[in-house]
């Protein structure tokens, strides 16, 4: 049986890295879908495992072809999740979890590739400023756009499939096994089982 590709996205300072991370160390099957960038490695970045690192020119190509789901700049730098990577993931039964933005969710919707949606929410905008500032990682004025930017990305979350809010961080990731393991148990997916199960006993 074919793995299931699981999309997951987030207003930023929700906590989607904290539970995909989460999700991965207690999730054998799980595969991250490792995305594509140009930007350079950072220092202790290797190429396969947090990044495929190409350069723009090979980057555009690869996207004129249609090997991208979707793809995104970000600061002058593209990136993407690659079709071919992510479908060979699949193929050999490996689940597959992309973290992208909203957008990038909205992209992948328009292809032929079937996933599941699942959009992480903040128990609260107070809780999501906290977050952010917390984070000590941006500047007043970036923060004060991410917010904004949260706000009208919550307004979307009926694009998804399931809606999961992260207030405790073993809740939010039991409840996202639970999606897993019943998306895996949907009828669809059986057929071809139970009829040798009919053959067996006939």
């Amino acid at each position: 049986m074919n793995g299931h590709l699981f999309i997951l996205s987030a207003p930023s300072g929700a906590g989607k890295t904290t539970v995909c991370d989460a999700l991965l160390s207690g999730v054998s099957n799980l595969r991250r879908a490792i995305t594509t960038t140009t930007r350079p490695p950072r220092p202790g970045e290797v190429n396969g495992v947090d990044y495929f690192f190409l350069s723009k020119d090979e980057f555009q190509r690869k996207n004129s072809e249609g090997q991208f789901l979707e793809y995104a700049v970000i600061y002058d730098n593209y990136y993407g999740s690659g079709r071919d990577y992510i479908e060979s993931e699949l193929e050999v039964g490996h689940d597959v979890i992309l973290v992208v933005d909203v957008q990038g969710a909205c992209s992948i919707k328009k292809t032929d590739v079937p996933a599941v949606y699942i959009y992480l929410l903040p128990p609260s905008l107070k809780v999501l400023r906290s977050r952010l500032v917390d984070r000590e990682t941006d500047t007043s004025e970036v923060i004060e756009k991410r917010f904004s930017q949260a706000k009208k990305e919550l307004r979307r979350y009926t694009e998804y499939d399931y809606c999961i809010i992260n207030e405790d961080l073993s809740e939010a990731v039991a409840d996202i096994n639970a999606i897993i393991r019943a998306e895996k148990c949907r009828v669809k997916y059986y057929t071809d089982f139970i009829k040798k199960i009919i053959k067996d006993r006939s």
